[in-house]
Formats: structure tokens, sequence, C-alpha cells
């Protein structure tokens, strides 16, 4: 079984991905031919949680603003959800050692 902690590690690593990509993506706009990057998220057979990859657009499509702004907007929530996640398991914990001591 896998650990609360390492589930919600991998999910902050995964939002952190997704908002330097989507920087990134922003500081190039003006760039000719950018491709855009996206990140992949898939879940972790081995040890649960996710597994996040930057990719390429295989089209240049340019960057939409709008489209970043709310890519960012995603990614800040998931990393706030992810980061309750950790500070839940850590007060099960406390209570859990409270009950036992």
């Amino acid at each position: 079984m896998a650990s609360i902690s390492s589930i919600g590690s991998s999910g902050l690593q995964a939002a952190q991905l997704r908002l330097d990509a989507s920087a990134n993506n922003v500081a190039n706009m003006n760039t000719p031919n950018y491709r855009r990057q996206v990140v992949a998220q898939e879940e972790a057979a081995d040890s649960a949680g996710v597994r996040a990859t930057v990719q390429r657009q295989q089209e240049a499509e340019g960057v939409a603003l709008e489209k970043e702004a709310v890519e960012q907007m995603s990614a800040t929530y998931a990393f706030k959800a992810n980061l309750q996640t950790i500070k839940t398991e850590d007060q099960m914990m406390g209570s859990l050692l409270d009950i036992k001591a």
C-alpha cells in the first residue's frame, strides 16, 4: 500500500510541472513556429500517484494567453488540493500517535 504522502507528493510535482510548462508557453508566445508544451499525466502503476511528462504539441498553433491563464489556475488548485492531502495525512498520523501513546 502506498503512503498518502507519496501520492500527494507526486501530485505536487505534476502540478508544478504544469505551472512550469505554462509559464514557458507564455514566455515564448511571440516565438515564430513555437509548439506549446503540454503535460501528460498518467497513473503510476508501480507506486501509486501520478507520473507527469512534458510533451510538445504536434502542430504549431501558437499560444493563447486565456488558455494559459486557465491552465495556471487549474494547476494552482491541483497544487493546493495535493498539499491539503499531505496536511491531512500528517494530522491523522499525529492523532494516531496520540491515541497509541
